[in-house]
């Protein structure tokens, strides 16, 4: 077998087998087959598509490639949530608790953030003492005892994706369905998960810009899932504005408490019955996705989700007493109100430049290695539809430095105010099969 006849064989059209497949993968992850092969291959891809059929092949390998996580040792069905990105996406830190309050295991390993804000874990580790370096053993103890731990990634989970993505990137290749369903795909695999719950983003703050390709890829990524073995559901959800009203780590888990005692804002709340009923089924703990719903908010409206979340803080070693007193996370040293400059109709909130202007306090990463300031970030007090006065509080910037001029210009060109009123969509489609 050579790499040149699979790259003419592609361009020309034609499909790839499972063993041409792995034979490809195999040696570009061990570098026997060189970057302007698989280049050239990429962009076949690119133009030629492929099959669900090869798609999975391709997913399964990549998976394959490094670690395996084994989450056998948990009871139950296991069900992973992935979003494909957005801003202010704090729905993980409502999800984990609420679900797991229901009795379905949640083993969440969870990565940081690069752009807007932290990750997952990021956001856990503003709460003081909060540890999300546990290891194996004691991270499948937690789960079978408690129904939910979140940690961070450990070995090295598909490594053929990382290696492909970093090539994509410099080819030109990263906006290909096949390839971006399995970079996500395999990874959620190799995570160790039976079923799988997915936010496929669409939008201004999202990586797909168009309902038609979020729906291709939404689609795509269930039916391979369920081709690979895990079931797979997914939601297309709107990401023209940031979900929720905080961006910023702490300020999130202010939100996520809020949330899970059934006062957080109207979007977040929606979006967490959405994908948290999925998982509810998926886990087998209720027939359809209503009667999950039901049961999502009595676990809300009872406090069961809530002292969850508590737990969950307690094991993994953080202070309680920080979510039982919230305000006690609100650090940062300044905090300035950004006035409306008309009267009219909130008509547009550009998700990612809003992000940005976060990440220019500090809540967020260019790099790899820069720091993260958890205090700091902005809350909104206006959302797309809203009415506004001028001199209203569009949002609340919560900074550690007084010269943020240029947060504040950024906020001002990217929120925009018109005369008619405008009824944001939330959730686009919910894909079953």
């Amino acid at each position: 077998m050579r790499m040149v006849d699979l790259i003419e064989k592609k361009r020309d059209g034609s499909g790839l087998d499972a063993a041409e497949i792995k034979f490809m993968i195999d040696g570009y992850t061990s570098g026997k087959i060189p970057d302007y092969q698989m280049s050239a291959m990429l962009m076949a891809i690119f133009y030629e598509d492929m099959s669900d059929q090869e798609i999975t092949d391709l997913t399964l390998t990549m998976a394959h490639s490094g670690d395996v996580v084994d989450l056998s040792a948990i009871a139950g069905i296991k069900v992973d949530k992935h979003s494909t990105g957005g801003v202010g996406d704090t729905t993980t830190l409502v999800l984990a608790p609420l679900v797991a309050s229901l009795g379905v295991p949640v083993a969440k390993m969870s990565g940081r953030g690069l752009g807007h804000t932290g990750g997952t874990i990021d956001k856990l580790e503003s709460i003081p003492g909060f540890q999300v370096e546990i290891d194996s053993q004691e991270f499948i103890k937690l789960v079978n005892e408690t129904k939910v731990a979140v940690t961070g990634q450990s070995g090295d989970l598909a490594p053929a994706d990382k290696k492909l993505y970093a090539l994509r990137d410099v080819t030109a290749t990263v906006d290909s369905i096949p390839l971006i369903a399995s970079s996500i795909m395999s990874k959620k695999i190799a995570a160790g998960a039976d079923a799988i719950v997915l936010d496929v983003t669409v939008g201004e703050g999202a990586f797909m810009k168009n309902i038609e390709d979020a729906r291709r890829l939404a689609h795509t990524m269930v039916r391979i899932g369920n081709l690979a073995g895990r079931k797979t559901m997914a939601i297309i959800s709107d990401m023209n504005q940031p979900l929720g009203d905080a961006i910023g780590n702490s300020l999130e888990i202010v939100e996520a408490i809020n949330t899970l005692k059934g006062h957080g804002p109207a979007d977040l709340l929606e979006m967490t019955y959405a994908l948290g009923s999925q998982m509810v089924v998926l886990a087998g703990k209720a027939a359809t996705l209503a009667a999950a719903r039901t049961m999502l908010e009595d676990a809300i409206a009872s406090g069961k989700a809530f002292e969850k979340f508590k737990e969950m803080v307690k094991n993994q070693g953080g202070d309680v007493s920080y979510i039982e007193h919230p305000e006690k996370l609100l650090t940062a040293k300044y905090t300035f109100e950004l006035p409306a400059k008309e009267t009219g109709i909130i008509h547009e909130i550009v998700a990612d430049e809003v992000g940005i202007a976060a990440m220019l306090l500090g809540a967020g990463r260019r790099t790899k290695e820069d720091p993260i300031d958890y205090s700091v970030g902005l809350v909104l007090h206006k959302k797309v539809g809203d009415p506004v006065q001028a001199g209203e509080s569009l949002l609340t910037i919560y900074a550690n430095t007084e010269n943020i001029t240029e947060v504040k210009e950024k906020l001002y060109r990217n929120i925009k105010i018109g005369s008619e009123g405008i009824e944001p969509a939330l959730i686009h489609d919910i894909i079953t099969e």
